[in-house]
């Protein structure tokens, strides 16, 4: 993908101002240095990734990876014994666990940093984009090399080469841009599935949620770009896509020439090669009737919706800025049943919003008995500072919350349970993804609707879609057989 031949480049005038033309510059400077760096060393130099959070970020570190092999890295894995020698973290601020998780991870690093001093650190993402946070790694993290936010991970190049050439720590953090920087190399995690990015940003504003202050607001890709990108990928060997955005729902509203979410799905559903389309995340307040009537007539959209419900509570519901309420939601999740019978509806609940009461929960699981859900991700709120929702009083006591957060789950657990059974002894197509980490004998696939089956395969059929007997429900996955063709 996006093979770029930095030999070709000039490197011995000024910077290119436009993009990507600038990165590419970039990196063929910084492919100087580390070669030098490795002729020294008599050695390749590593890389190592760590993602935290949503696909959106997986999507982000697939180019970060890609511009790190660019320049010269030899990428490794945690699982490998080496210590890197360039180590970025690729970090998440949905919760406030996801950021202790990274703290914890970088006093692990001060240690590694000790033993090697020459390792670069870089930080990016969601979490860079809080002030408060890169006060605090400047004064209690200071061997942090690099730090920089969402709106700049194509720039890795030229601030690793501003690193490497002022041997000072880097801190560029964008507060807005309406740029998107196509064609940067990507290095996939895998050959025949791939995330695509079709916007970025947010603009609802819930009021619990932190993303439109550290992603921004919404920015559409321009349809040619996104079929041009997938085009690419399925003439790789790509039969898998997952449409990326906070809110795919509303993609295409700021392109100079409007498309609709649905438009766009009707012109990736034309490109030869394809077998499925999978997408999120939708808001339930832009799903539309056009959406559904193409998602009816589809033989490649997967029969999954990950439809968000957050609360059952109306009164919770306004306060949390989703712009239904439980009644409507109800209705739209019916029709979607109705129109759509195979689709298998999954969904994110948050308990312990300020202000919930115990009849605002009950709300929550009336929802949760009447939609039947195949499966849900349920969370504990978490306050996030900068949030409207952080700021509010009526915050539920924790021994409450816990209470509420058990039962919800219990409920939701043993709904998935039924609605897997339904399926047993039928043949479902599979794509296979892997062999399974616990049983080498056994592979692991993944049907339309987004249920996990394992059955005996090996490593020849990954990538492949085969026909699988679902003989088993497991609650959350299938054990099954694939049949002969």
């Amino acid at each position: 993908m996006n093979e770029i031949n930095l030999d070709l480049i000039d490197t011995t005038g000024e910077p290119p101002v436009t993009e990507p033309e600038r990165q590419y510059y970039y990196m063929a400077k910084c492919r100087e240095i580390i070669s030098e760096k490795i002729r020294e060393k008599q050695r390749p130099l590593y890389c190592q990734t760590r993602t935290f959070g949503c696909q959106m970020n997986a999507k982000d570190s697939e180019k970060l990876t890609g511009i790190l092999k660019q320049i010269g890295y030899t990428e490794i894995t945690q699982e490998d014994t080496i210590e890197p020698d360039f180590i970025l973290y690729n970090t998440c601020t949905v919760r406030e666990n996801a950021n202790l998780k990274v703290y914890g991870h970088l006093g692990y690093l001060k240690k590694q940093k000790q033993r090697h001093p020459d390792m670069l650190i870089a930080l990016c993402g969601c979490m860079m984009q809080e002030e408060t946070v890169v006060e605090k790694i400047k004064k209690s993290y200071p061997f942090v090399d690099l730090i920089f936010g969402t709106y700049n991970i194509y720039q890795l190049a030229e601030l690793i080469y501003e690193r490497l050439t002022t041997k000072k720590n880097v801190i560029e953090i964008l507060q807005a841009s309406k740029d998107i920087v196509e064609e940067l190399p990507i290095e996939r995690k895998f050959s025949f599935k791939s995330g695509v990015n079709i916007m970025f940003g947010c603009d609802n504003y819930c009021s619990y949620c932190i993303v439109p202050y550290v992603r921004g607001r919404e920015r559409s890709r321009k349809p040619e770009d996104i079929i041009k990108e997938i085009k690419k990928l399925v003439a790789d060997g790509v039969v898998e896509i997952m449409l990326l955005g906070q809110n795919v729902n509303s993609y295409g509203k700021n392109l100079e020439q409007p498309v609709s979410f649905a438009r766009l799905l009707e012109m990736v559903e034309e490109i030869d090669g394809l077998e499925r389309i999978r997408f999120m995340t939708s808001h339930p307040k832009d799903l539309s009737e056009e959406l559904i009537a193409v998602m009816k007539k589809s033989k490649k959209i997967c029969r999954h919706l990950h439809l968000p419900l957050q609360s059952g509570s109306s009164h919770i519901l306004k306060t949390m800025n989703r712009h239904y309420d439980k009644e409507k939601y109800i209705a739209l999740a019916e029709k979607i049943r109705r129109e759509i019978p195979d689709v298998s509806l999954t969904t994110d609940i948050i308990v312990g919003f300020p202000g919930e009461t115990e009849e605002d929960f009950l709300d929550t699981l009336d929802v949760v008995k009447r939609i039947r859900y195949d499966s849900a991700y349920t969370f504990i709120y978490s306050k996030r500072t900068g949030t409207p929702a952080a700021r509010m009083a009526n915050q539920v006591p924790e021994e409450v919350v816990k209470d509420r957060f058990n039962r919800l789950l219990k409920e939701v657990q043993t709904i998935s349970a039924e609605q897997t059974m339904k399926n047993v002894g039928k043949t479902f197509e599979v794509l296979v993804e892997d062999i399974n980490e616990h049983d080498s004998s056994l592979v692991t696939g993944r049907m339309s609707n987004n249920s996990t089956v394992h059955f005996k395969g090996n490593q020849s059929l990954i990538g492949k879609i085969v026909n699988v007997r679902l003989d088993e429900a497991k609650g959350f996955y299938y054990m099954g057989t694939m049949e002969e063709e």
